[in-house]
């Protein structure tokens, strides 16, 4: 898969664009999504500005940021290309964060209590978004909405710092994801969360005007994916 660096500067201005129309001045972290696409969108995309990328494969992410040192100091472009920060955006198995420790910036999808102890006893410190199933779709990651402020309470009392809150929107037309995003932000607020990781290519709109701090945008910046044959381990 071939990567266009100027071609990805242009969809993150494109993107910036659409995210300041929705939000105004308010500040929006943009997630570029790299998963499954080669280590030069990441590249690209900490070319175009990008401070953070998105990795769903704890395999893919390992390789791909051995990778992305190896390039940066064979270009010699260590001191101009800082790493981005790394956060994990697919559902984790705990005996895989034992691989992720070091690599990973934020957690995003913190979910049920076993993986709040293995990330308290692996990374004790560690930036996370609990992840809540809004949607009610059975196939999502997530905790219930119910039990959201007790998964919250048990990784703080962990010793995690829970930045906030993160969902996957309902499948479907962009428009159905509002109540559900309206439901999040109101969770956050309620638990004295400032962040909230939603929204996609498709929906970013509805996210940021519903009050997401954080977008996971990747197809509307590098292209469609394609599909892989090979099962990467999360």
């Amino acid at each position: 898969m071939t990567i266009d660096p100027a071609g990805v500067a242009h969809n993150v201005e494109v993107v910036r664009g659409r995210i300041r129309r929705a939000g105004g001045d308010r500040p929006v972290e943009l997630i570029a999504v790299t998963k499954t696409f080669p280590v030069e969108a990441i590249l690209a995309a900490v070319a175009a500005g990008c401070r953070s990328i998105g990795e769903n494969y704890a395999q893919e992410l390992v390789a791909k940021l051995e990778a992305f040192d190896q390039r940066t100091r064979a270009d010699g472009a260590a001191a101009a290309t800082v790493r981005p920060e790394v956060h994990f955006i697919g559902r984790l198995q705990s005996n895989k964060v034992r691989h992720l420790v070091g690599l990973v910036d934020v957690f995003q999808t913190v979910d049920r209590a076993s993986l709040v102890e293995e990330l308290a006893r692996r990374a004790p410190g560690a930036r996370c978004f609990v992840q809540v199933n809004v949607s009610g779709e059975p196939q999502k990651g997530g905790c219930e909405p119910s039990g959201t402020p007790a998964l919250v309470a048990s990784a703080r009392a962990a010793g995690l710092v829970v930045e906030g809150l993160m969902t996957v929107a309902e499948a479907g037309d962009p428009a159905s994801a509002r109540p559900g995003f309206r439901r999040l932000r109101a969770l956050a607020d309620e638990l004295g969360l400032a962040g909230c990781s939603m929204g996609m290519s498709g929906d970013l709109e509805i996210a940021v005007e519903e009050g997401a701090t954080h977008v996971r945008v990747g197809s509307a910046l590098f292209g469609p994916r394609v599909r892989q044959t090979v099962d990467r381990a999360r």
